[in-house]
């Protein structure tokens, strides 16, 4: 099988598809922005060639690419993980005749109105929302539903620029802001209250092959504005153990079904609360922040390497062994400024040396990244572990024990 894969050469996780591609016997065609010569000897080898473009979010540019290597090949599939590039990759499947995840589907996971709007028309429960190109629609809007209130823009992956106002007072000025960041559309929801987590497949043909639940600790609004939080997000391997997975999971198969998703991998979010179980968003690739090495390490299974043979075979290869619950805890850097050290580092390897998946500790005179960054921008540690409670309890202590100094 001949597929095409969208820039294998950034973010650095991108490499892992490629060579996962290549070891299930499918090749290779890499359209990136790197020249390349810059991609290492390793990447280059599992890739049957490479085009060079400017930019990968360029549609007639990415067209072009896929056009000249139809010319040189049959192409069977095009695909791209990250989420910037995937309407670019469905609008380009679209127009040289490549089947995959539509232009419709995609643009589904990537406007959130649009998206609420298709998923309460076939009763999947989910905040009310709204698309707002104009002050006035959100504060009709707000008038209508009430406080608290979500703002966010309207193609935004994650929490990336989403704010909650609880007020008149707040929401003018989340307005403004919007408006000098050269905001024109936003997406305005009812704020849900209630545990968030996660919900990941990899999925063919609209079926569910492999899937994963994962929890935040806590919700992802106030661990991304909080410095003295130690979040966490603990994937489960109590999966087969509880009706609510069951209703998750369950929940996750009609919005890929709705959306007629296909052959991907998605990342879906869940709130559970007062309200019951209530749906946030989809996207149709897989999740960030480092969530697949996690699913790696719990099942005893590549992830990656999962994906590329249901990408490339159409089943798949290893059943999940959900031997260990497996979770991360970012630690934050008491200010912002340089990394000028730590403490309990030492400490807490000889409690859980046995359990350590992998640690970040930048070194001493690092620049620091604010807060918001995310979970993996400054230090952290990935752990594992049979029993899910016993795990949460570890990363806890870890995230009390460890301290990041910063100035």
């Amino acid at each position: 099988m001949n597929i095409v894969f969208v820039e294998p050469g950034f973010p650095s996780n991108q490499r892992r598809f490629v060579l996962a591609l290549a070891a299930v016997g499918a090749n290779v065609i890499g359209v990136g922005e790197s020249e390349e010569w810059h991609l290492d000897d390793e990447l280059r080898d599992a890739m049957l060639g490479y085009y060079k473009v400017s930019n990968v979010t360029n549609q007639r540019e990415l067209t072009d690419a896929v056009q000249y290597i139809q010319s040189k090949m049959w192409v069977d599939k095009l695909e791209a993980t990250v989420e910037a590039h995937t309407m670019p990759a469905a609008q380009v499947r679209e127009k040289t005749g490549i089947p995959g995840t539509s232009v419709h589907a995609t643009w589904l996971c990537r406007d959130k109105p649009s998206m609420k709007e298709a998923l309460r028309k076939v009763g999947v429960p989910t905040a009310a929302s709204t698309a707002a190109d104009h002050a006035s629609e959100i504060w009709d809007f707000a008038a209508e539903v009430g406080y608290p209130l979500i703002l966010k823009p309207r193609a935004g992956a994650g929490a990336q620029g989403t704010t909650r106002v609880d007020n008149d007072t707040e929401l003018a000025h989340a307005i403004t802001v919007f408006g000098a960041e050269g905001a024109t559309s936003i997406a305005v929801e009812e704020f849900v209250e209630g545990h968030e987590g996660f919900y990941d497949t990899i999925c063919h043909d609209n079926e569910v092959v492999h899937d994963w639940t994962t929890h935040y600790y806590p919700n992802v609004l106030e661990a991304m504005r909080t410095r003295w939080i130690s979040p966490q997000f603990i994937a489960t391997n109590r999966m087969s153990d509880s009706d609510f997975y069951d209703e998750v999971a369950e929940l996750g198969h009609r919005v890929i079904e709705a959306f007629d998703i296909g052959t991907s991998a998605t990342h879906m979010e869940w709130f559970y609360g007062p309200k019951g179980l209530r749906f946030s968003e989809i996207g149709c690739r897989p999740p960030g922040v480092g969530c697949w090495d996690l699913y790696t390490a719990g099942n005893d299974v590549d992830v990656y390497r999962e994906w590329a043979h249901v990408m490339t075979h159409g089943t798949k290869e290893r059943e999940m062994s959900r031997a260990y619950s497996a979770g991360l805890v970012a630690l934050r850097p008491d200010r912002d400024g340089v990394i000028t050290g730590y403490s309990g580092i030492e400490e807490v390897m000889g409690r859980y040396g046995q359990w350590v998946i992998d640690t970040h500790f930048p070194h001493v005179g690092h620049l620091t990244q604010a807060v918001e960054a995310g979970y993996m921008a400054n230090a952290y540690v990935r752990l594992k572990h049979p029993d899910y409670d016993v795990l949460r309890g570890m990363l806890d202590d870890v995230g009390r024990t460890i301290h990041v100094y910063g100035g």
